[in-house]
Protein backbone atom coordinates (compact mmCIF):
# COMPACT_ATOMS: atom_id res chain seq x y z
CA UNK A 1 0.00 0.00 0.00
CA UNK A 2 1.30 3.37 -0.77
CA UNK A 3 2.02 6.72 1.00
CA UNK A 4 -0.93 8.89 0.07
CA UNK A 5 0.51 11.93 -0.64
CA UNK A 6 -1.76 14.88 -1.02
CA UNK A 7 -2.27 18.08 -2.81
CA UNK A 8 -4.53 21.02 -3.70
CA UNK A 9 -3.54 21.77 -6.98
CA UNK A 10 -4.57 20.11 -10.70
CA UNK A 11 -1.06 18.47 -10.68
CA UNK A 12 2.73 19.08 -8.98
CA UNK A 13 5.86 19.01 -10.17
CA UNK A 14 8.13 15.66 -9.23
CA UNK A 15 10.42 17.57 -8.16
CA UNK A 16 7.67 19.93 -6.04
CA UNK A 17 6.67 16.20 -5.07
CA UNK A 18 10.15 14.92 -3.94
CA UNK A 19 10.18 17.83 -1.00
CA UNK A 20 6.51 17.68 -0.19
CA UNK A 21 6.90 13.73 0.36
CA UNK A 22 9.95 14.79 2.40
CA UNK A 23 12.18 13.12 0.92
CA UNK A 24 14.51 15.60 -0.21
CA UNK A 25 15.05 18.61 2.60
CA UNK A 26 14.97 21.65 -0.23
CA UNK A 27 13.72 22.07 -3.77
CA UNK A 28 17.45 22.51 -4.76
CA UNK A 29 17.88 18.69 -4.17
CA UNK A 30 15.74 17.26 -6.42
CA UNK A 31 18.16 17.57 -9.57
CA UNK A 32 20.71 16.00 -7.37
CA UNK A 33 18.45 13.04 -6.23
CA UNK A 34 17.26 12.54 -9.46
CA UNK A 35 20.33 11.62 -10.68
CA UNK A 36 21.64 9.34 -8.09
CA UNK A 37 18.38 7.63 -7.46
CA UNK A 38 16.12 5.29 -9.69
CA UNK A 39 12.19 6.92 -9.46
CA UNK A 40 9.80 4.89 -11.44
CA UNK A 41 6.77 6.79 -12.13
CA UNK A 42 3.37 4.49 -13.33
CA UNK A 43 6.20 1.86 -13.16
CA UNK A 44 7.80 3.58 -15.72
CA UNK A 45 11.83 4.96 -15.36
CA UNK A 46 11.63 8.75 -15.12
CA UNK A 47 14.28 11.45 -13.57
CA UNK A 48 13.10 14.40 -14.98
CA UNK A 49 12.20 17.32 -12.28
CA UNK A 50 9.17 19.33 -14.03
CA UNK A 51 7.86 15.39 -14.73
CA UNK A 52 3.97 16.79 -13.82
CA UNK A 53 2.50 14.36 -11.37
CA UNK A 54 -1.70 13.86 -11.15
CA UNK A 55 -3.77 12.32 -8.84
CA UNK A 56 -3.84 8.79 -9.14
CA UNK A 57 -0.02 9.00 -9.82
CA UNK A 58 2.05 6.26 -8.51
CA UNK A 59 5.58 7.18 -7.61
CA UNK A 60 8.04 4.33 -6.67
CA UNK A 61 11.69 5.30 -5.17
CA UNK A 62 14.22 2.83 -4.06
CA UNK A 63 14.83 2.52 -0.71
CA UNK A 64 12.48 5.67 -0.08
CA UNK A 65 8.91 3.49 -0.93
CA UNK A 66 5.97 3.86 -3.29
CA UNK A 67 3.66 7.18 -2.87
CA UNK A 68 0.65 8.00 -4.41
CA UNK A 69 -0.74 11.16 -5.52
CA UNK A 70 -3.98 12.20 -4.31
CA UNK A 71 -6.08 15.11 -4.30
Amino acid sequence: MPNLITIETEMITLGQFLKLAEVIQSGGMAKWFLSEHEVFINQEPDNRRGRKLYPGDVVEIEGYGAFQVVN
